[in-house]
């Protein structure tokens, strides 16, 4: 078995807040990141496959095409845009790490996993000291 990750970056703004808690609760557990107007991330988003290579190509999976995959499902849909309002696919979700994580590996799935080749591991790191995995 041989694991493929490609690497993409994007921006993005969210705010973490529970809607049915006070202002004070929500800057109680969420800190800066319940700010009214918002915050922001640099993402580094790893896709990881897995798989065997093919004995045609030695590919397991095009890099290239897994660029374009993560770019056109993701990355055009979240860069420079705020996760709690802009984002079709995290509308009515708390913006978390771990459930954006979650959410990212939903709309990639379908689109990865076609014949052997299975989505391995969604990484997203929010800042150089929080990043969050997801195994499906």
């Amino acid at each position: 078995m041989v694991h493929l990750t490609r690497v993409e970056y994007f921006n993005a703004a969210h705010k973490l807040e529970n809607k049915n808690w006070s202002d004070e609760e929500n800057k109680k557990v969420f800190g800066k990141c319940a700010n009214a107007n918002w915050h922001g991330h640099n993402y580094e988003l790893h896709v990881t496959i897995k798989g065997e290579p093919d004995p045609e190509t030695g590919f397991i999976f095009n890099a290239k095409t897994l660029g374009d995959l993560i770019k056109d499902i993701i990355v055009e849909k979240v860069d420079h845009r705020n996760l709690n309002l802009d984002v079709d696919f995290m509308k009515g979700k708390f913006t978390s790490a771990e459930n954006f994580a979650i959410a990212i590996w939903n709309e990639l799935q379908p689109h990865i996993e076609k014949g052997a080749v299975k989505l391995h591991c969604v990484k997203l790191i929010e800042t150089q000291k929080i990043y969050v995995e997801y195994f499906g």
